[in-house]
């Protein structure tokens, strides 16, 4: 399981849920690639035949897609009662961190055989980050541990995104690229000694967003440069263009898309909101944003 539901990101009423079906008969990201639609199909007709068989205190919809060899499904419980709703999103996976996930305890040189094998079949079927749904576990490795703080910042992310595509009703960004930014800004805040608020964490994140053009973001927590194939893959990654924020637990995924005319949209709504009465102190000067450059400097990168 993954997705706000499972990150405590969730906002009032509403939440995702991501559920990953790991398949042990599958070998390889290209079979999971060649096979998801025949699984989506088998756990579809389960679900519809659930449906009409078992009846449900909470309202229960399922959501065909007419997509042929669809990644996913849908569906959604909802409860007009108590206002609140939860859609699903089920997508079958190739089991790369079976080892991982019945271990305590991994060795470095399993992340670097797993990522080898990730790049190469990536890099052949040209497939860049169709595959991260198989690192769920690291993803929910990644929020775990991180201070409820931080989930309140999310939370209040992903509100403004939710009133910027009200507002604009146009393709944004992905909101999981904000949700990392939105991490990036929260880890750098925790490494001063300045006190840390709300507003200043906050704007800095907008600041971000307003200069998406430098953007290049990264971290090393399961994939780093020393590694031989992965290194020189992870080179290639920071020098593509930007906006570039590679998923902490796939590095050939870009979560920033290749949409810049989203970005820009985005962009001007977040210097409208920097200047915005919230972020003025007493005297009417504007909450400073963090001193924080929109490249993280790693020493292996050159």
């Amino acid at each position: 399981m993954g997705g706000s539901y499972d990150e405590h990101t969730a906002l009032k009423g509403k939440s995702e849920a991501k559920m990953v079906l790991f398949f042990n008969n599958l070998t390889s990201f290209e079979e999971q690639l060649k096979r998801r639609g025949e699984f989506v199909e088998e756990i579809q007709k389960h679900l519809c035949q659930l449906q009409q068989e078992k009846p449900f205190k909470v309202k229960f919809e399922v959501q065909s897609s007419e997509e042929p060899n669809s990644r996913s499904l849908s569906f959604k419980l909802s409860s007009p009662e108590l206002q609140q709703e939860v859609e699903f999103d089920v997508q079958p996976a190739y089991d790369v961190l079976y080892e991982l996930r019945n271990n305590t305890y991994a060795e470095p040189q399993f992340y670097n055989k797993v990522y080898a094998q990730l790049i190469h079949e990536c890099t052949t079927l040209e497939k860049e980050g169709d595959f991260s749904i198989c690192f769920t576990d690291l993803h929910q490795n990644f929020m775990r541990y991180r201070a409820p703080k931080l989930w309140n910042l999310i939370r209040l992310v992903k509100h403004w995104y939710q009133l910027c595509k009200e507002k604009l009703r146009e393709p944004l960004p992905p909101q999981y690229a904000l949700e990392l930014l939105t991490v990036y800004v929260w880890e750098h805040s925790n490494k001063n000694q300045e006190k840390v608020t709300t507003a200043k964490n906050f704007r800095t994140f907008l600041e971000l967003v307003a200069y998406y053009k430098n953007l290049r973001i990264y971290w090393t927590w399961y994939y780093d440069f020393r590694h031989q194939e992965v290194c020189a893959y992870l080179c290639r990654q920071l020098k593509k263009a930007r906006p570039l924020i590679l998923d902490p637990a796939d590095p050939t995924r870009n979560v920033a898309g290749s949409d810049l005319q989203a970005w820009d949209l985005l962009a001007k709504e977040a210097q409208t909101w920097m200047q915005s009465s919230c972020f003025r102190n007493c005297d009417m000067s504007f909450v400073p944003t963090w001193d924080l450059s929109p490249e993280r400097q790693e020493c292996a990168f050159q």
